[in-house]
């Protein structure tokens, strides 16, 4: 039985019951629109609608639905077009005389903006403490790295650059991390307004206060402009943009992993709870979390695009489109915590080739920018240093010599400046704070450690 019949005469079409009916996923809210719904019902008794009898038998209604939907007891009927009329079909049933004056006051509009709101914060809540636990694991495979003093090569254009820290390239994921965190927060801040109240459109004439119930269910604030109320899904979009620049995070994260598990690299090494094998190869040892991490980006991208051309043609106010706002969100949500609890598990026990990593480090030509610094540092003018060393290094390998060979026998370097060709020589030169060498490196992992202290704090508040 529909809300509306009221209105028609004729029962609907099955195609369009088809197209329409959102239960099969709108169900998910099922826990906010109970508590939307006993915040509303305690709006209706200090409004005086409900007696204080009557209100005890809604809120046992609810409280009685509120179990049943926790212990799977529920049973969804084929005419419960949403969560929220299968939620206030029960009521009524159990409450009897009481329960249609459930929905005095509230619209769906303003009923399903709430519970989509109370969803959201409760979601990137969830996602911001998988992110941290990542970002904790980066900072704990890090301070022994550190130690150790492992360096790798760091790439630009993917071709071999300067060394760098392994703790340094691990870390510059981790304030990556970081930013997604205060992003999702920030978003979350923004969302925690309350659309109860709003109605349809354009409020009630009903003596309702939308600030107590706003309050009631933990919103920091409550709706300036009923219009806007029931049609911003501003939050949606920014939380779908939100997780989707994580997403990438993730996929750029994964994309390292699959080249320094190949034997090409040799970086890393996989252990066997977190990869898999081929149904053909014997020999094969497959980094799929990582390759997973890239591929769930694109669909996290493929829903913020997609909701945005949603959103953009859509005038004042609720629009039926704005139904298309859960599945994506939903599955945002769900695909993030799965690649951040994948990725999560990968990094806590894979393992490092730190000679590997060594060897790729050392090559003579990675220490070209240090013969050329060494160079300024005597007076030479960077330019015709930089020009200098290059020449070296098309010499050697022309020539097929040894890069150390010529700067040997160069006048302007020689045997004072081989030092920097040894092995690890380049990495500890980096001294500038926020480098990658021993040093500041050092100082980062306090700085990252503090800044995962606060960040903790924050979540124990919300």
């Amino acid at each position: 039985m529909t809300l509306w019949r009221g209105r028609f005469a004729g029962e609907s079409a099955d195609e369009l019951w088809t197209l329409s009916r959102s239960i099969q996923f709108d169900a998910r809210l099922a826990p906010d629109d109970v508590a939307g719904s006993k915040a509303h019902v305690g709006g209706l008794e200090r409004a005086g609608l409900l007696t204080t009898q009557e209100a005890s038998v809604l809120m046992a209604a609810l409280s009685r639905v509120e179990e049943e939907l926790a212990g799977e007891s529920f049973k969804f009927l084929p005419s419960d077009e949403d969560i929220h009329t299968a939620i206030e079909r029960r009521v009524t049933e159990l409450a009897g005389d009481v329960g249609p004056k459930l929905h005095a006051g509230r619209s769906r509009n303003d009923q399903v903006a709430t519970d989509l709101r109370l969803f959201t914060k409760r979601a990137l809540r969830d996602v911001v403490r998988r992110v941290v636990d990542l970002e904790r694991t980066l900072y704990d495979r890090a301070k022994p790295a550190a130690a150790h003093g492992y360096y790798l090569p760091g790439y630009t254009h993917m071709q071999r650059a300067q060394p760098v820290m392994l703790a340094h390239h691990l870390l510059a994921h981790g304030w990556a991390l970081a930013r997604d965190v205060d992003r999702l927060l920030d978003c979350r801040h923004r969302l925690d307004v309350s659309p109860l109240g709003a109605g349809a459109l354009a409020g009630s004439s009903l003596p309702l206060d939308p600030d107590a119930t706003g309050e009631a269910l933990g919103f920091l604030a409550r709706f300036e402009n009923s219009l806007d109320a029931v049609s911003d899904r501003d939050f949606v979009a920014e939380a779908l943009f939100a997780l989707a620049l994580l997403g990438v995070h993730l996929s750029r994260m994964g994309e390292e992993i699959v080249l320094w598990t190949s034997s090409e690299f040799g970086f890393m090494r996989l252990d066997d709870a977190w990869a898999t094998g081929s149904s053909m190869l014997p020999q094969k040892k497959n980094p799929d979390v990582a390759e997973l991490a890239r591929g769930k980006a694109g669909r996290l991208i493929g829903h913020l695009t997609g909701f945005l051309a949603t959103l953009k043609g859509l005038p004042l106010s609720y629009n039926r489109d704005l139904q298309e706002d859960k599945e994506p969100l939903f599955d945002a949500v769900d695909q993030t915590i799965a690649v951040l609890a994948a990725l999560n598990g990968l990094m806590a026990t894979a393992t490092f080739d730190d000679e590997r990593m060594a060897a790729a480090a050392d090559a003579a030509d990675a220490s070209a920018v240090d013969l050329a610094e060494w160079l300024v540092a005597r007076g030479m003018a960077f330019r015709t240093a930089h020009s200098l060393v290059g020449s070296l290094v098309r010499d050697a390998a022309e020539r097929r010599v040894p890069l150390a060979e010529l700067v040997d026998a160069h006048p302007d370097l020689g045997p004072d400046a081989l030092a920097l060709l040894e092995p690890g020589a380049a990495v500890g030169r980096r001294t500038t704070p926020g480098g990658a060498g021993p040093r500041p490196v050092a100082d980062q992992l306090k700085r990252f450690r503090d800044l995962l202290a606060k960040t903790e704090e924050r979540l124990s508040r919300l």
